[in-house]
């Protein structure tokens, strides 16, 4: 046998290792953690459950997700930067720690703009919501979808409340962002921003007198057990968003992020689903644990309305005139549509 013919059979020898390998690396599974703040009770758990269970089937046991629930992997502050760096693959939860970079988010806290959920998930899936994911990119996400975690309601330990006075002194907990502070600010509340894993704790201890939050997210949160008095006020509707870190985003095969997309998309309609169902009867939940459930009457919640006019006119300015304009019009398309 000649050199030249040992010198050939050697190459392809290599060249057939390094396709083998290549195609070990093609294959190598994909590793990734989803965090979010909720317990492993609420329907936001159970739908990352399926979410994890979904990428497993779409990306045919390609990618693997784990759910990491009860804010285990931190605040949602925390998981976003973590996300944002790299570090954590994926998150679902409020984008409220965003609200100072991606003005746009700060919309989804301006009060009194829904009316139902009908109007709340056609604004979802409308042009304003992918405008916000379009946004945030320079953070080093990308979106993958919007779902919802429920109107927005107060609880407090001292008293009942009916009218917009007995607001009035109450030391609450609101998300740390500017909307939220100044209307909670202008209704008379003493509005403390805090991380939501330290509120139960700060309820307890008597350090805040209340807060304000979806019914389904207290009652998970166990609120009764720190909580006397509900208002249902609905005065805003929170969204949850799964975002994705650019870095694991990119690092994906083209196959394999149509399968996480997929997922993602039927996992928050599945939330949207488990919240619809879950708000039915959690009232009377509440009741039978001892907590006063109380309905303010329109005329009373049309003061508020009124009280908050001058922040919602500002954050209007603050956070683009065209974009709140074009958001209330989807609204109030979806409130027009059969």
């Amino acid at each position: 046998m000649t050199r030249s013919v040992l010198t050939r059979r050697a190459g392809f020898v290599l060249a057939l290792g390094a396709m083998l390998m290549g195609s070990t690396a093609a294959m190598a599974e994909v590793k990734a953690k989803i965090g979010h703040a909720m317990p492993d009770t609420h329907p936001q758990a159970i739908a990352m459950n399926k979410f994890a269970e979904l990428v497993a089937t779409y990306s045919k046991g390609n990618v693997k997700v784990q759910p990491f629930h009860s804010a285990m992997l931190g605040s949602d502050e925390k998981m976003l930067q973590a996300v944002q760096a790299g570090t954590q693959e994926l998150y679902i939860g409020t984008l409220a720690p965003l609200s100072t970079r991606v003005k746009e988010v700060q919309v989804w806290d301006l009060p009194f703009l829904f009316q139902n959920e009908k109007e709340v998930y056609a604004v979802l899936d409308g042009p304003s919501s992918k405008k916000i994911f379009e946004k945030l990119e320079p953070s080093g996400l990308v979106g993958l979808t919007w779902t919802g975690m429920g109107f927005r309601n107060l609880s407090n330990s001292r008293h009942s409340v009916t009218k917009a006075d007995d607001v009035s002194g109450l030391k609450l907990r609101v998300m740390a962002n500017p909307v939220a502070l100044d209307t909670w600010k202008t209704i008379g509340a003493n509005a403390v921003p805090m991380a939501f894993s330290e509120v139960f704790t700060a309820l307890e201890v008597k350090a805040l007198d209340g807060q304000e939050n979806p019914l389904q997210h207290m009652w998970a949160n166990k609120m009764q057990e720190v909580q006397k008095y509900i208002s249902l006020t609905n005065h805003v509707y929170t969204p949850v968003a799964m975002v994705a870190s650019k870095k694991f985003w990119d690092s994906l095969s083209a196959e394999d992020k149509a399968a996480v997309q997929k997922a993602a998309t039927e996992a928050g309609l599945l939330q949207r689903k488990l919240l619809d169902e879950g708000d039915k009867d959690v009232i009377e939940k509440f009741k039978a644990a001892g907590v006063t459930v109380d309905t303010v009457p329109p005329a009373e919640l049309s003061k508020v309305q009124e009280r908050v006019k001058p922040v919602v006119a500002k954050f209007k300015q603050q956070i683009g005139e065209d974009f709140v304009n074009g958001f209330i019009a989807e609204v109030e398309k979806a409130r027009t549509t059969n």
